[in-house]
């Protein structure tokens, strides 16, 4: 029986990881890539098509961390941001999210 829970407990670390939570004042030094695009009202990006860059101050922080985990795994399109979601930890995209849900 000891076994069987050891076992359970490690599958439950390993598979249940609990979420990071946001740090928006850790997000500072993170944001710098997002400014460019997000950060300029009316901005249209041109690669790989020209489309309407959406501004994120306000947005939720659940929709940013799943639109960015999207565009980590390629479940979302576009090549600049799957680029950038890549390079971002699970601490670093609850960080991004915090902060920008903080803005109005």
């Amino acid at each position: 029986m000891k076994k069987l829970f050891a076992f359970l407990a490690l599958a439950g670390v390993a598979g249940f990881a609990a979420a990071a939570d946001g740090n928006a004042k850790a997000a500072d030094n993170k944001v710098a890539m997002c400014i460019g695009c997000h950060g300029i009202p009316g901005y249209k990006a041109t690669f790989p098509e020209v489309y309407q860059v959406p501004m994120l101050g306000g947005q939720s922080a659940k929709y940013i961390e799943a639109a960015l985990n999207a565009y980590k795994k390629g479940e979302r399109k576009n090549p600049s941001m799957r680029g950038i979601a890549a390079g971002l930890s699970d601490q670093d995209i609850a960080d991004v999210a915090a902060y920008y849900a903080q803005q109005k």
